[in-house]
């Protein structure tokens, strides 16, 4: 099981009898797009000739879609949205009602360096909203991280312009760094969600994990999928679209 979060330091022993679960469960979403092109043709019997000619739509840009999600991954975790955000994107897709939902991985080092690694992560993300904000005005936006991802999302709503917080649906956080030991990692104190947007944030933690609580059982950060949790926060969000 890959941990995703920052080098957490030295671990107390751990026995088996204490961590009786030994998976975490990943969802990969395959985006397929069908390929469409219609050939036309005419056809003069007189002189004997053929003409032929294929019609190719042009390009056109992307609408607006009614719904955008901005998602920030955990340490460690590969660029995209990581493990519990493509499973928030998909739980979040089915209960949409029927919204367009799109989804920008916030681009970011997710390294174990914490502190430079947050803030590269609020800039890319807290310009990302504005832009949507100023060209997708009607796009109803939600904010989401796991681990440090959750640590990124509490940053820009401390630092955005106050009148962005319109045009956020829903904000969720899963692991959100809080307890002394994170904030040890961080070098200092760490990011909290503004109390402008904490009407509609779902702020979730495992028991006992020691990163969003004082708790000591290490593998808890891990099993936000095995729980639930992960589902639960998509399902809070998509109430608020």
């Amino acid at each position: 099981m890959r941990l995703l979060m920052a080098v957490r330091g030295p671990r107390p022993a751990e026995s088996p009898s204490q961590f009786p679960y030994g998976t975490i469960w990943r969802v990969k979403q395959l985006n397929t797009r069908p390929l469409a092109s219609f050939l036309g043709a005419a056809m003069a019997t007189t002189w004997a000739w053929i003409a032929v000619t294929a019609a190719i739509p042009s390009a056109a840009a992307e609408p607006c879609s009614d719904v955008e999600v901005i998602f920030a991954r955990g340490t460690g975790e590969g660029p995209g949205v990581g493990g519990n955000g493509q499973v928030f994107v998909d739980t979040l897709r089915t209960q949409a009602g029927g919204k367009s939902v799109s989804v920008y991985a916030v681009n970011y080092p997710a390294s174990q360096d914490f502190a430079n690694s947050i803030a590269a992560g609020a800039g890319d993300a807290s310009a990302h909203v504005q832009s949507t904000v100023a060209n997708c005005p009607n796009t109803r936006m939600v904010l989401g991280g796991y681990s440090q991802g959750a640590a990124v999302v509490d940053s820009i709503t401390e630092t955005m312009p106050p009148e962005v917080a319109d045009h956020v649906a829903a904000v969720a956080v899963l692991g959100n760094p809080k307890s002394a030991y994170a904030a040890s990692l961080a070098g200092g104190p760490l990011p909290a969600i503004s109390p402008l947007y904490a009407p509609k944030t779902v702020d979730l933690c495992v028991q006992d994990d020691p990163f969003c609580s004082e708790g000591g059982n290490w593998i808890a950060h891990d099993f936000y999928g095995f729980t639930g949790l992960t589902v639960k926060a998509a399902a809070f969000a998509a109430e608020r679209l």
